[in-house]
């Protein structure tokens, strides 16, 4: 169901909302360990892509942050019961175990992609530059308007900048528009460029104050996202996915602090649904000029948003008895979250089967999820053009490669 424009909900209580939202994606950029990359798949068979590339927030974040340095309203990603279901242990990942990229690489079959920060890790198979905190727009917009947390400026393009510095390090790339090595156009022009959603921290930041409209946001969104698929385009990408938002009403952060008046058909908050909604549907005009820019590129949209409502509205059918409920967390409820007592705090609890549940910490995804979602993608109906029809593409343009998929 798509929503109508002018049903936007204003609510005193939306300042608090989105301020416990920043809080929760913001993040301080650090070294990690080395064992922030975790256990990597065995490959089975022949491989489409040789690397991956990924990019994006702390849902596609593989370990770029961690307890000390990450967001401030998740402080024990670090630490027990986080990657409890899959790694049997933390992996700064801000789930019960994999996600979306994971299993990403998994039907690849490619290692695990290691966090950018951890600098000892192996990445002749990719490398993911994704951060919790990030935004779409540069830090220094929100400085301007005094729209600031206390917090360590990181967006897209930092994370452009980090994939250029890797190029120059690892891949004989030379500072520029385009590689002058043919180990370089070949790195970028056989990669897979997965970019998870960013943007939902942009909306959260413009409710902090100032006078800053959400419109203007979503201008400024889609245009720094929109530039950085121009520069991986240039730059000779050709096989590019673009995650778009979620409908970030459904998570249990947004429905605990929302009026509850302010719900649409699922019961999810029905302003925030609307908020990432539109955004979408400007992102998706801009992915089809950019198609038409680069023909030679294969670019695809995930619809993160309608395969997440799918998955709520029909629940059951994919083995969750809990859409809203977050299995770790505190202070009971109808969402057992509290901002002050999130996963890992000292009052919290997890659930006995995350499986069962939609939403692991009130705002990250549960691994179960997770693999719903990266097979909507993969496999389902929830990526346009089809993402066969990429590997197909891939397949056709290296002969002799091997059968996969």
């Amino acid at each position: 169901m798509a929503p109508n424009s002018n049903s936007f909900i204003s609510f005193s209580s939306q300042i608090a909302l989105v301020t416990a939202i920043t809080s929760i994606f913001i993040l301080s950029s650090s070294s990690l360990p080395s064992d922030a990359a975790s256990t990597t798949p065995t490959p089975s068979r022949a491989r489409p892509f040789k690397k991956i590339f990924a990019f994006g927030d702390s849902f596609t974040d593989t370990g770029n942050t961690k307890s000390t340095t990450g967001p401030s309203g998740f402080n024990f990603v670090s630490n027990p019961p986080y990657g409890r279901t899959f790694f049997h242990r933390p992996t700064n990942r801000y789930s019960d175990g994999r996600l979306v990229i994971d299993f990403v690489a998994e039907a690849l079959s490619l290692p695990y992609l290691p966090p950018y920060l951890n600098r000892k890790a192996d990445t002749s198979t990719g490398v993911n530059f994704a951060v919790a905190g990030s935004t779409a727009i540069p830090y220094s917009f929100f400085v301007r308007n005094n729209l600031t947390l206390d917090i360590t400026p990181v967006s897209i393009r930092t994370e452009l900048s980090w994939f250029n510095e890797h190029l120059e390090t690892h891949e004989g790339c030379e500072k520029g528009t385009k590689g002058t090595s043919s180990q370089c156009n070949a790195t970028v022009n056989e990669a897979l460029f997965w970019v998870g959603e960013i943007g939902v921290n942009d909306y959260a930041y413009s409710l902090l104050g100032g006078s800053v409209k959400s419109k203007t946001v979503r201008a400024l969104a889609i245009k720094s996202v929109t530039g950085f698929l121009q520069a991986i385009l240039t730059k000779g990408a050709k096989y590019i996915v673009v995650q778009s938002l979620p409908p970030s009403g459904c998570l249990p952060l947004a429905l605990t602090l929302a009026p509850k008046d302010d719900r649409d058909d699922l019961g999810c908050v029905a302003s925030a649904n609307n908020q990432t909604y539109f955004h979408n549907l400007v992102l998706q005009g801009e992915l089809r000029r950019l198609r038409a820019q680069f023909p030679a590129a294969f670019i695809v949209y995930a619809d993160y948003w309608n395969s997440y409502r799918t998955v709520v509205k029909n629940a059951g059918k994919f083995g969750f008895k809990q859409p809203f409920r977050t299995c770790c967390g505190s202070g009971g409820g109808p969402y057992n979250y509290q901002v002050f007592d999130a996963c890992g705090s000292p009052s919290s609890t997890s659930c006995p089967n995350p499986a069962q549940y939609i939403n692991w910490d009130g705002v990250h995804l549960t691994e179960a999820m997770y693999k719903v979602i990266s097979e909507s993608f993969l496999n389902g109906s929830f990526s346009h053009p089809p993402f066969k029809y990429l590997l197909r593409r891939k397949k056709e343009e290296a002969p002799g490669s091997g059968m996969f998929f």
